[in-house]
């Protein structure tokens, strides 16, 4: 155990590894085709596949074949396997010095959990999250969304989905990631990527115990052809998005540990991609 964990570290040693093992991580449970993570971390495909190469070796990576396309993931039991040894044996299971602190909720959950669905241009589909989740369950939840590259303005077509499904468009507007790193920012109990762009990248650490998941699906914004076949395509991300927020509002959140809820929301993001490629 202990040479395997040595030669784990020796290969993350290496900060362009490094950068692929933290990006898969991220992207834990995603299957990640190979062209997106040498575009997201500006690598020559034979540089990428040295270091897939030495991931793999070392058991951190696995690789998938769909078709042409090859496709890495995390390979979390040995992930897993090196972090309890490192907290079991280096740390002696101490938690105090090995361990995030929790976030103090002031001993209650009766608070409202604050959300934030994150995407590239915070035009469509983060903008629906928010708004869908606010008007769907605002009692509970406080909803945010927010760009790594804001949009100046927000999509219309989007507007106009909106708008026919009878929500309040009035508060809503573009906003920069930074804004939510600021001192009197809210803080966040669940971060959900929905654009595979911002999944990729560099987002910024969120204190305390924070659930990240990432819930990508395909951009309206991309769509070619008439405003008719645009709409249906804004209709159709709509649609995906209102059934997403309806499962997660649905799950006990006070009754699970956190385990068993960043399990939760992997799966709704997995079952989602799944119906966007049906």
């Amino acid at each position: 155990m202990e040479l395997d964990i040595s030669h784990r570290l020796t290969v993350l040693g290496h900060p362009q590894r490094l950068a692929v093992f933290r990006l898969l991580m991220r992207r834990y449970p995603d299957q990640v085709p190979a062209t997106e993570l040498a575009q997201a971390l500006g690598l020559k495909p034979s540089t990428l596949s040295t270091y897939i190469k030495a991931l793999s070796g070392a058991g951190l990576v696995r690789q998938d074949r769909q078709g042409t396309s090859l496709r890495y993931a995390i390979a979390i039991a040995a992930v897993r396997d090196t972090f309890d040894y490192l907290l079991n044996d280096c740390c002696r299971g101490r938690p105090d010095i090995c361990v995030a602190p929790a976030s103090d909720d002031g001993g209650t959950r009766t608070r409202k959990y604050n959300v934030l669905f994150i995407c590239t241009g915070n035009s469509a589909r983060s903008i629906f999250a928010e708004t869908i989740l606010r008007d769907l369950a605002g009692d509970r939840f406080a909803a945010y969304s927010a760009g790594t590259k804001p949009r100046s303005e927000l999509n219309p077509f989007a507007i106009e989905v909106l708008q026919q499904k009878g929500h309040d468009v009035s508060p809503l507007r573009a906003k920069n990631i930074e804004e939510f790193r600021q001192p009197d920012a809210p803080v966040f109990d669940f971060v959900f990527t929905v654009c595979d762009q911002a999944a990729n990248e560099e987002c910024p650490a969120w204190s305390g115990q924070t659930i990240t998941a990432h819930w990508g699906m395909p951009d309206p914004v991309k769509v070619a052809g008439t405003d008719a076949e645009k709409s249906l395509a804004f209709q159709q991300t709509y649609g995906a998005l209102h059934n997403r927020m309806v499962g997660f509002t649905a799950l006990p959140i006070a009754s699970l540990d956190r385990l068993s809820l960043q399990q939760a929301v992997d799966d709704l993001g997995q079952s989602m991609m799944e119906g966007a490629r049906e």
